[in-house]
């Protein structure tokens, strides 16, 4: 299973003084050598933490995967058609928000979403849909022309004990129905060293992305270790 690495809350903390770090491509390198299979970050419109100038920076230094969440709007998809990154991941964000709380509604909005797919692949970018754990998005996350699917884990991550395996539940029936659907199956949102496992479990998810949790022990240890330690977990 392939680990991707969120980034943003290292800038969080540099935007938090308006300082120069520390700095978001010093802990991408960090986070491939150490085994990240890809690096996230999420260009926000309010541009909190992710500035247009780490992209640039990022997409010269990222050896592997570089996946950019962005919300589906005009502003984000000339970026992500001038910057060129290996993937875009499109998510839904609400003013004000602390973190995305949940999927795109992929089947309300299909018709926009299928010519904002269609732009950034005609662009050569790859294209993922931040969705819930629901068939209806599912299936029509394949008729937009998606080529992947980031299935939100927050629900299963802040659920309490006995509500767990029904969300899991939820997640598997998901990711096998992406996978008939011939869509990439990713995993992500509220995942931890803690709450992982069973998602890596999952045999249709071939990658998870994290960030806040590993940023988080990062602090702690270091990026290197921080890092080794989750890929470690979802391969054993």
């Amino acid at each position: 299973m392939r680990l991707g690495v969120n980034i943003d809350h290292v800038a969080t903390v540099r935007q938090a003084r308006a300082a120069r770090e520390p700095e978001p491509v010093a802990a991408a390198v960090l986070a491939v050598l150490a085994g990240a299979e890809g690096i996230t970050v999420h260009l926000r419109g309010d541009r909190r933490h992710i500035q247009e100038r780490d992209l640039s920076l990022l997409l010269q230094i990222v050896p592997t995967k570089l996946n950019v969440e962005m919300a589906p709007t005009r502003e984000m998809v000339e970026i992500a058609t001038r910057i060129k990154p290996d993937q875009v991941t499109l998510v839904p964000e609400q003013p004000n928000e602390l973190t995305t709380t949940g999927g795109l509604d992929v089947v309300r909005h299909a018709e926009a979403l299928k010519k904002t797919v269609e732009r950034l692949r005609t662009a050569g970018i790859r294209v993922s849909l931040f969705t819930d754990a629901e068939s209806p998005q599912v299936r029509k996350a394949r008729v937009v022309g998606a080529q992947a699917i980031e299935i939100n884990t927050g629900p299963y991550a802040d659920a309490v004990l006995d509500s767990q395996p029904k969300e899991l539940q939820r997640i598997e029936a998901a990711a096998q129905l992406a996978q008939q659907q011939r869509l990439e199956v990713l995993a992500g949102h509220g995942l931890t060293y803690v709450n992982v496992m069973s998602i890596a479990s999952i045999e249709e998810i071939v990658e998870v992305n994290i960030g806040h949790s590993i940023v988080a022990r990062a602090v702690l240890v270091g990026m290197d270790s921080a890092v080794r330690e989750m890929v470690r977990l979802i391969n054993s």
